[in-house]
C-alpha cells in the first residue's frame, strides 16, 4: 500500500487543528453544556486548546511527542473544572507512548488504552454512565482493533467515527455521575458535552470541524 501525505500523522498539525475545531463550534459546544451541565465546557476547551497552541509555538524541537506533552501540561496546569485534567491526562498518555515508540498506530493505541485507564481510575466512570468515556471507549477500541502497521491517519480516521457514534449513544443514556445526573430526565436527548470534546479531538486528526450537527444525529 502505498502511503500518502494523509496517512501520516503531525501532532502539531492535530493540536492546531483541534483548537481551531474548538474555536469554531465553542459556541455550540456551550449551548450543549448549558442544557445538561454549568455551560463552561466550550468556553474550558477552547481556554485549553489556546493555552496549548502557546506553548507549542515556543518549543525548540516540536517532534510529535513532545507536542502531546505541551498540550497535556497546558491542559493540567492552566486548565479549571473537569475537562482539563481529563484532556490533559489522555494527552499525556499519548505523549509519553509516542516518546517510546513513535508516532505509529501501535503506539496511539497503547496511548489512547492507558489515557482512557487513567481517566477512569481518576473520574471514576464506565461505559453507560454519559461522559467522555462513552466516546474515548470505542474510539480506544478502534485503535486497538487496526493493524498496528496502518497508516496512523486512517487509524485514527476510523477511531474517529467509533468516537462520534458514542456521542450519539449518550443522547439515549441517563446520567449517573457529575451535574447531569441530578437533571434525571431532562438530560435524555442531550448527548453528553466532554464526549463530544472527544469526538472533535480524534476528528480533528484528519481536518478541522466547523459544525456539529453533522456529528451529532
Amino acid at each position: 500500500m502505498t502511503t500518502t501525505a494523509r496517512d501520516t500523522l503531525s501532532a502539531d498539525a492535530w493540536i492546531r487543528r483541534f483548537a481551531a475545531s474548538v474555536r469554531a463550534t465553542e459556541a455550540q459546544l456551550t449551548a450543549l453544556d448549558q442544557q445538561v451541565g454549568d455551560g463552561d465546557f466550550g468556553s474550558n476547551l477552547a481556554a485549553g486548546t489556546t493555552a496549548a497552541l502557546t506553548r507549542l509555538d515556543s518549543l525548540s524541537s516540536p517532534d510529535d511527542a513532545a507536542c502531546l506533552e505541551a498540550a497535556a501540561d497546558a491542559f493540567l496546569d492552566e486548565i479549571g473544572g473537569t475537562s482539563g485534567p481529563l484532556f490533559g491526562l489522555l494527552l499525556q498518555s499519548l505523549a509519553a507512548t509516542l516518546k517510546t515508540s513513535g508516532a505509529t498506530t501501535a503506539a496511539l493505541a497503547e496511548g489512547v488504552a492507558d489515557g482512557l485507564a487513567a481517566i477512569r481510575r481518576v473520574g471514576g466512570a464506565a461505559p453507560g454512565d454519559k461522559t467522555l468515556v462513552d466516546a474515548l471507549a470505542p474510539a480506544a477500541e478502534a485503535l486497538r482493533s487496526a493493524s498496528g502497521t496502518a497508516p496512523p491517519a486512517r487509524a485514527l480516521a476510523d477511531a474517529a467515527e467509533s468516537a462520534w457514534r458514542g456521542v450519539r449513544e449518550t443522547a439515549r443514556l441517563r446520567a449517573r455521575m457529575g451535574r447531569s445526573s441530578y437533571l434525571g430526565e431532562r438530560a435524555e436527548g442531550v448527548p453528553d458535552p466532554g464526549a463530544v470534546g472527544v469526538g472533535l479531538f480524534f476528528a480533528s486528526a484528519g481536518g478541522v470541524v466547523r459544525d456539529l450537527a453533522p456529528h451529532l444525529g
